[in-house]
């Protein structure tokens, strides 16, 4: 055992392997919630400057979070706190058409709701009504696509192409790739994010919470992967993720089940950290939608989220940082198609019919 198990253990042993799985996801809420409210995080809004030619503030803010979390989560697993190949993601198969569908479909729907799933569940927790609204027809349709009336379909697509060999394709094995070199492509988008952050004269703090962001997925990594080496049950190596803790924090607070696990503290715990940072920084206020239009857009963007994400293995943080920071195929290969989707909607939509802000 590592010594991040030897000084877990006394807690688990108290609390028990499911309410040590949720503590745990909770503490990653938190420092994620924080983080993602102080920094502004969000995937969309880093795609639609993109694609608008602006390399503005908010494309470096995404790119610094994603280098860091590939920094600290390759750093972690070089030292021994993680191992990649031990995470649920990398252990099972994955589905190439539906991380292409699934990207896309994602990447639509976050233009349309003027968020992705992370997003939406941090502006819930500041008062933004508009994302109440979206995130609960996100996590809705997202357990409809788990288990409900539009699993057979999700299940028809995502087993057109999968990987081979019973699991994930491990990119940087698949490359033949040294060890370390992980790291190595961290610290590159990492230099890319800071000459970014400097052309943009963003401030220090800024930069640390984005860098938060980063964090909280590697603090995830690390506690589930020191939890799976002291319990007695087999337990999920995960990390944040939106889509599928979304549908089961749903139907933990509809149906009550006995079960504790990461997920089930990883939501409450995101919209904690948010709403406290909100109330230090006196930016809690309500918010509502404004007109019909952009309620509908919403509802509809939030629906392909949930199906989209969920055929994708994942939302923008699932796939987009946690999965790409272990470097899953399927995970680097869904972001990419969020950000053609998001581009494309934004090109063929936003840009020609713009609605308010």
């Amino acid at each position: 055992m590592s010594v991040l198990s030897d000084i877990l253990l006394p807690l688990v042993d108290r609390l028990g392997d499911g309410p040590s799985a949720a503590l745990f996801g909770l503490i990653t809420g938190v420092v994620f919630g924080v983080a993602a409210q102080r920094s502004r995080f969000c995937l969309r809004a880093a795609t639609v400057d993109f694609a608008r030619g602006q390399l503005s503030d908010r494309l470096t803010i995404w790119f610094l979070t994603f280098s860091t979390a590939v920094v600290w989560v390759q750093g972690a697993q070089l030292l021994g706190l993680m191992r990649a190949s031990d995470a649920r993601m990398m252990a099972v198969p994955g589905s190439w058409l539906g991380a292409i569908l699934g990207g896309l479909l994602f990447g639509v729907g976050m233009v349309l709701a003027r968020g992705c799933s992370g997003r939406l569940l941090v502006l819930a927790a500041t008062g933004n009504l508009r994302s109440v609204v979206s995130g609960l027809i996100f996590a809705v349709v997202a357990q409809m696509s788990l288990s409900g009336m539009l699993a057979p379909l999700r299940d028809r697509i995502a087993g057109v192409w999968v990987t081979s060999g019973g699991q994930n394709l491990d990119l940087l094995s698949a490359l033949h790739l040294p060890q370390g070199a992980g790291l190595a492509i961290g610290l590159g988008f990492a230099a890319l994010a800071l000459g970014l952050a400097r052309h943009n004269r963003i401030g220090a703090s800024r930069l640390i919470f984005g860098a938060g962001v980063g964090f909280a997925v590697a603090l995830g990594w690390v506690l589930t992967f020191a939890l799976s080496s002291l319990a007695f049950e087999p337990v999920q190596i995960e990390s944040a993720t939106f889509t599928g803790p979304s549908a089961n924090t749903l139907m933990f607070f509809l149906t009550r089940p006995a079960v504790l696990e990461f997920d089930i503290g990883l939501v409450p715990g995101v919209v904690l950290g948010a709403f406290l940072a909100a109330l230090a920084t006196r930016e809690f206020r309500f918010q509502g939608f404004e007109g019909t239009a952009p309620l509908r857009r919403a509802m509809i963007g939030a629906a392909l989220m949930g199906f989209g994400g969920m055929l994708a293995g994942g939302c923008a943080i699932g796939a987009g940082v946690t999965g790409g920071s272990i470097f899953v195929g399927t995970a680097w290969l869904a972001l990419f198609f969020m950000w053609i989707g998001a581009m494309a909607t934004d090109l063929l939509l936003d840009q020609r019919h713009p609605l308010p802000a």
